[in-house]
């Protein structure tokens, strides 16, 4: 999957990744960075390359939670009230803009993403399994959006940054556009939904080593205790590190989880479940610089493999 990504993405070999092990682990992803950088390509050639079905939903201030939901519409052939499923109701839901909608609106998506089915009028409906949203939001731009509530960041399993190519990952971009003669790409599908039901499954079977689990621990209670933050992690960031690091494992082969898959996956897991304190936020520190520090200062355990 990586490598049909990699055709037409390019530069974004470890976000990626790292989206994917969020996928594989059953989880949600959130990209954050400025326009222009391939987050809308990025979640399209992640659907197309696992099969899944895919609707983008352009979140707007005017955007109310029956857009996403769906809503009770009048047949008059019957004369009753139906369901009409919304956007959600899909594989893979891209959320582009999502701080631009207001947190009513953003609210929807919490049940979606908790418990993989919306309530609507009273009435719940289950949602294709498997479920994942994409989200984008910018970082720069704070006219006319609105703040992510913490209760919606802790739902993403990763926070990612894309960045910047560098000169030749831009160059190749540009070779790539030339070389297709259209604005579209196409990414080649590799395996379906079974699929990707199968391999969660398969990643639920990978071993974690009880000092591996305490290193997860020990990474989330320092963000607690940490001079800068204000509210540190809960423990759903130390079970995002431990699920998203078993991911990762599997990723690069292997059926056992090593500390270095938990510090890559640090502050894509931590730093987004961080409120700092007035003094640190006015001093410019910024949550995944206190996270990569607790990471250098936080002992994890030398050496683990396969019990």
């Amino acid at each position: 999957m990586l490598s049909a990504v990699g055709t037409v993405v390019v530069g974004q070999e470890e976000p990626l990744r790292i989206a994917l092990a969020a996928i594989l682990a059953g989880g949600h992803v959130l990209f954050e960075d400025v326009p222009g950088l391939g987050k809308t390509l990025a979640a399209r050639s992640l659907a197309a390359a696992m099969g899944l079905p895919f609707r983008r939903l352009q979140c707007t201030p005017d955007l109310l939670p029956s857009d996403i939901t769906g809503s009770f519409v009048y047949a008059p052939a019957t004369g009753e009230f139906v369901f009409r499923p919304g956007p959600v109701f899909t594989g893979l839901l891209l959320a582009d803009e999502l701080n631009r909608t207001a947190p009513k609106t953003q609210s929807a998506l919490l049940e979606a993403m908790a418990e993989g089915q919306v309530t609507v009028e009273g009435s719940s409906f289950p949602l294709p399994r498997p479920f994942h949203v994409i989200a984008t939001a910018n970082p720069i731009e704070y006219e006319g959006t609105y703040s992510l509530p913490e209760a919606q960041l802790d739902r993403f399993l990763v926070r990612l940054a894309v960045g910047y190519p560098d000169q030749a990952g831009e160059e190749q971009i540009l070779v790539n556009r030339i070389a297709r003669r259209r604005e579209a790409t196409e990414v080649p599908q590799v395996v379906d939904a079974s699929d990707m039901l199968a391999m969660q499954a398969g990643v639920e079977r990978i071993h974690v080593d009880p000092d591996i689990l305490r290193y997860c621990v020990d990474l989330a209670v320092a963000t607690r205790i940490d001079r800068s933050v204000e509210v540190g992690a809960s423990p759903r960031g130390s079970q995002s590190l431990m699920l998203v690091a078993r991911a990762l494992a599997v990723i690069d082969g292997r059926d056992y989880v090593t500390p270095e898959d938990v510090k890559r996956v640090a502050v894509p897991a931590l730093a987004h479940r961080l409120t700092l304190t007035a003094a640190a936020w006015a001093a410019g520190a910024d949550a995944a610089a206190v996270v990569a520090g607790i990471v250098a200062r936080v002992a994890g355990p030398a050496s683990v493999g396969r019990a």
